[in-house]
């Protein structure tokens, strides 16, 4: 029986790992990826490679989860290792790009799916978007402030969505590629390019993929309920990764068995073009089952991006207010009140948001491994239940540096923006964080601003850790966002 039990549990594990990686991303990132690689063959050669970088990865994780066991992800190892401006400047990059950009990316890949249908021959309207993203982010808010309780039933439900458009993709591909349409992916014709793209176009590429693998870093933050980490960790990685990238590569080999190149470069909803072409008068499932994967991954981000908030309050990195929760329904409600979504959706296109944003999150990737080499220099006696061989963080930070140099040097603008944003977090933390001694008027403003953001959201100090009681698989497992930081304590 006791067996049975430890293997039900890393069962669910993997499930669970395996959900928090494919995301809504295999929906959004293939045409960015064929666009910058330049043909197929380059394309779904840097799908392979990115799922072994995400695997390298999260060895390096699984490791510096066990050895500091705290909740939190890369803000609480950072913070550890290198001290608290650099755990804060990752958690105001986290709160002003990583989670609202994610947020405005997979708002508008839902808008664009629900619209493609209705807009037939023509791009969707610009303002219809845009609103309807803002109307889907409202409502989830507004879930989300309710109760956590509905807001991980959505997440249940909507998590089926996902699977069942992907499974139709990859089943409809194999049948396609059996009756003979494979022209496309034989490798003279695969290979094949009327340009060749330069390293940092390659970097562009990588960075479209790691969008759809991003989940790959919540595999460490379940070290506390998993029986025997030091073999189960591993063990979850090796299975859910390769997994995970033999899904990704099989769904775009479906995408070329029936759609040139071109079509699915002019696509704005590549799954919906398929289905167009693939499935006839059953053509609908396919943006519905998208719409309601998208939607879920939304409530899913805005669930978990609160508890990021709501955690850097209590170290004191932000406002206190953002550390409270609703008197009755116990949600922190202040932490997901965020207007940053909805500025960024007007502003940003999906295609150079998601470079925006991937480019900041291998930045926070680097620094925390980079953080695992000195901790390992620091402390060389420091017992740690997984140790990986040496050569895996060193070989991911030689991939890292190539491809932020490159990616930086492509895209100055877009990933530039992103550096001077994380960066304006210096001055914040000497001045809000660091600086003890303020005149007695800031500190009288502070308390004035909080008690009337009190009374606005009927929230209070929680009187214990809502982490604690609602055990840490309500708030890792049930969340396809990032999770990162949603069970801190």
């Amino acid at each position: 029986g006791h067996f049975k039990q430890r293997h039900k549990v890393q069962n669910n594990k993997v499930h669970s790992e395996i959900r928090n990686i494919i995301g809504s991303g295999i929906f959004i990132s293939p045409k960015g990826v064929l666009e910058h690689s330049g043909s197929v063959g380059l394309a779904l050669v840097v799908w392979v490679l990115g799922g072994c970088i995400a695997a390298l990865g999260s060895l390096c994780y699984a490791e510096l989860g066990v050895t500091i066991p705290k909740s939190g992800g890369d803000y609480s190892y950072v913070t550890e290792i290198f001290g608290g401006l650099m755990g804060f400047l990752l958690l105001w990059s986290a709160v002003l790009i990583m989670y609202p950009t994610t947020l405005a990316v997979i708002a508008l890949t839902f808008s664009s799916y629900v619209l493609q249908p209705v807009f037939p021959n023509c791009v969707p309207p610009y303002m219809a978007t845009r609103m309807l993203s803002a109307t889907c982010l409202l409502l989830l808010t507004w879930v989300n402030c309710s109760s956590v309780r509905m807001a991980t039933r959505i997440q249940d439900v909507f998590t089926v969505g996902k699977l069942m458009a992907l499974g139709l993709i990859i089943v409809v591909g194999l049948v396609q590629i059996c009756n003979g349409n494979y022209e496309a992916l034989t490798p003279q014709v695969a290979f094949s390019m009327e340009r060749t793209p330069s390293v940092g176009q390659i970097a562009l590429a990588f960075l479209q993929a790691s969008f759809a693998f991003s989940g790959w870093n919540f595999l460490n933050y379940v070290t506390e309920e998993v029986v025997e980490p030091r073999r189960n960790l591993p063990r979850a990685i090796y299975i859910s990764i390769p997994l995970v990238t033999f899904v990704y590569t099989l769904t775009n080999i479906a995408y070329f068995s029936s759609m040139s190149p071109e079509e699915l470069l002019s696509s704005n909803a590549v799954a919906v073009t398929f289905g167009e072409k693939l499935l006839g008068m059953f053509s609908v499932i396919m943006p519905i089952s998208v719409a309601l994967s998208t939607f879920g991954g939304i409530n899913g981000y805005l669930f978990t991006s609160s508890r990021l908030c709501f955690s850097g309050a209590r170290e004191g990195h932000l406002p206190s207010l953002l550390a409270m929760i609703h008197y009755k329904n116990c949600t922190p409600i202040p932490a997901l009140l965020c207007a940053a979504t909805i500025v960024i959706l007007c502003i940003g296109e999906t295609h150079n948001l998601i470079n925006y944003v991937s480019f900041i999150n291998y930045l926070s990737y680097g620094v925390t491994i980079a953080g695992l080499l000195y901790h390992r220099w620091k402390k060389p006696n420091l017992y740690r239940p997984i140790k990986v061989n040496l050569l895996v963080p060193v070989c991911y930070l030689m991939f890292w540096a190539l491809l932020l140099g490159f990616s930086l040097y492509s895209e100055p603008v877009v990933c530039g923006v992103g550096l001077v944003i994380m960066l304006t977090g210096v001055p914040v933390y000497f001045l809000g964080v660091h600086w003890k001694e303020k005149p007695k008027c800031i500190y009288n403003f502070i308390e004035r601003a909080t008690y009337v953001g009190q009374r606005l959201c009927f929230v209070v100090f929680p009187q214990f850790d809502p982490i604690e009681i609602a055990g840490p698989s309500e708030w890792t497992d049930r969340s396809s966002g990032r999770s990162s930081l949603s069970a801190n304590s």
